[in-house]
């Protein structure tokens, strides 16, 4: 028996050739079926490329539907007044960063999101604090944010970075308060408005925005319109931002 095409079976199977599988007999269908089976065997590369064409379709099905959540939650996501900006903050590039400060991959992002910012230049860097990694994540988001809300944006960018780059252990009152003098800051101040309404706040409208923009995971990016789902080097980012741009 000659094998037939993938190609050419897919297509008579569509109505337009009026090939119905269905009204075949059982024997014909058999017959079908291991023809089928034989052209798939002698020609297994074509299951790879149908997978390919899959996986991209179902790519870009998943950056349209990015683009849609960013359009819509466009000013919570840029403008919502709370959230820390660094970088320009007159840039041309709205880059959000989602995370927490447990995360091991927010922590293998920070060096080079900080190096894509200092080099770029025209990066308006917001972050969104969101701990999802259990209670000392929570914890060290509400020192975060009540020392923005208290002391200012430039006490923020220090424990922001310090808990990347010189936090060690569990995060407690106690650790805090030493890690906060570390840094040149009030500790004790700090910590006495971690559990203001404010604080709590800015945590719940973060996990509510990363609900609607369907965020279950750290680090997570958006790049103008564009989203990234977890780490990517450098390199990549550069390319996300530009075409983010273009």
């Amino acid at each position: 028996m000659k094998l037939i095409p993938l190609a050419l079976i897919a297509c008579l199977a569509t109505p337009a050739f009026g090939f119905d599988i269905a009204s075949m007999s059982i024997a014909e269908r058999e017959a079908f079926r291991a023809e089928v089976r034989a052209y798939l065997l002698d020609n297994p590369e074509v299951l790879t490329e149908a997978i390919d064409v899959l996986q991209g379709r179902q790519a870009e099905a998943a950056a349209q539907g990015d683009l849609a959540l960013v359009k819509a939650n466009a000013a919570d996501l840029f403008e919502d007044g709370y959230s820390y900006v660094g970088g320009n903050p007159d840039g041309d590039l709205n880059v959000v960063e989602f995370l927490d400060y447990r995360c091991g991959y927010c922590k293998k992002a920070h060096a080079e999101v900080e190096a894509l910012v200092e080099t770029d230049g025209n990066i308006r860097y917001v972050v969104k604090e969101f701990p999802i990694l259990g209670d000392q994540s929570v914890l060290a988001s509400r020192f975060a944010i009540a020392a923005l809300q208290t002391v200012g944006p430039a006490a923020y960018a220090k424990i922001n970075a310090g808990f990347y780059e010189s936090f060690r252990g569990d995060v407690t009152p106690e650790t805090l308060t030493a890690f906060a003098a570390s840094l040149g800051l009030d500790g004790a101040a700090i910590i006495a408005a971690m559990d203001a309404p404010e604080v709590t706040r800015v945590i719940e409208e973060n996990h509510l925005l990363a609900q609607r923009m369907k965020i279950s995971g750290t680090p997570t990016f958006v790049f103008g319109d564009q989203m990234l789902r977890g780490y990517a080097p450098l390199e990549h980012m550069r390319q996300l931002a530009e075409a983010a741009r273009s």
